[in-house]
């Protein structure tokens, strides 16, 4: 089989397991910090086995690696901790939808650290993506259709962007590191934060949350991350920003079809924004035509 075509598999099946997690994560029917620390739990197993498998574990963590790595894992628990918390206030949808704010806030990181610069295009679709954002804010959601607390959970689910852009950027220090070896170190960093916080004295009883506990550690951290990381390797930088908005997508069709959530025009016109911008930011489009220099036969890029 094809590489371009194995990795696509790969990426559309990772992003569409992604896309299941808020599913799992309600369904559970636990506190969301007992279920982040389960995640870490079975999906440290899941990638320690994966990671000696490979012969990943031998001589290549320094102190530097796992500190770094810790970091950006600390930054990565937060994530889960806030998005999973969104869904139960805004809904799966929403909370999804205004994640995706993550390139926008990658952008500000790189202008404001790393002397980037913001061209007209990227800052067209940052203005169209708060444009989007507003929408959803300023839409009343129906009684019993979403959380109670609307606004705070649209206040995580940015904190949720905020901080994987934090662990994008920590994890960029890490380069030449096998990503499943720094994602081990990432979960193991969570199951450290959050054993003094998790309810382990009083487990859950009955199969179900167990079932889907370690679903979402086995499948959607241990399977995800090794399908995702192996679709990188082979697929080039604008098919993999592309298959990635599997993920949004399938998350809005599961909030539709398991838990009846119906978006109003104002917020499905915000979440397309919002989808669209993103999609812009991470595949390059643009929106302006820039005028070669007369001399230059050079593209601009």
């Amino acid at each position: 089989m094809d590489n371009t075509v194995r990795g696509t598999i790969e990426m559309t099946a990772a992003m569409a397991i992604l896309g299941t997690i808020g599913w799992f994560v309600v369904m559970s029917r636990q506190p969301i910090m007992d279920v982040v620390f389960w995640r870490c739990t079975f999906g440290a197993v899941t990638l320690l086995v994966v990671c000696a498998a490979l012969g990943l574990l031998r001589g290549r963590l320094t102190l530097r690696i796992v500190a770094i790595a810790a970091l950006g894992g600390a930054a990565i628990v937060i994530n889960w901790l806030l998005l999973f918390s969104a869904f139960s206030r805004t809904s799966i949808s929403i909370a999804t939808a205004v994640y995706n704010t993550q390139p926008f806030i990658l952008v500000g990181f790189g202008a404001l650290f790393f002397g980037e610069r913001l061209t007209l295009t990227k800052l067209t679709w940052l203005a169209i993506a708060f444009a989007g954002m507003l929408l959803i804010v300023q839409a009343t959601p129906d009684a019993g259709n979403v959380g109670t607390d609307y606004f705070t959970g649209i206040a995580m689910a940015l904190g949720a962007a905020f901080f994987w852009a934090v662990a994008a950027i920590v994890t960029k220090k890490l380069k030449g590191t096998p990503p499943q070896l720094i994602a081990l170190i990432q979960v193991c960093v969570g199951v450290v934060m959050l054993a003094p916080f998790a309810n382990l004295s009083d487990l859950p009883a009955n199969a179900w949350s167990w079932t889907m506990l370690a679903t979402l550690g086995v499948v959607h951290t241990g399977l995800m991350y090794i399908l995702m990381y192996g679709a990188i390797q082979k697929l080039p930088t604008h098919l993999q920003g592309s298959l990635s908005f599997i993920y949004p997508v399938v998350a809005i069709l599961v909030d539709v079809v398991a838990f009846g959530h119906r978006l109003h025009p104002a917020q499905v016109i915000g979440a397309a924004a919002i989808l669209i911008a993103a999609a812009g930011m991470n595949l390059g489009w643009s929106l302006w035509r820039s005028k070669p220099p007369v001399e230059s036969h050079q593209a601009v890029k």
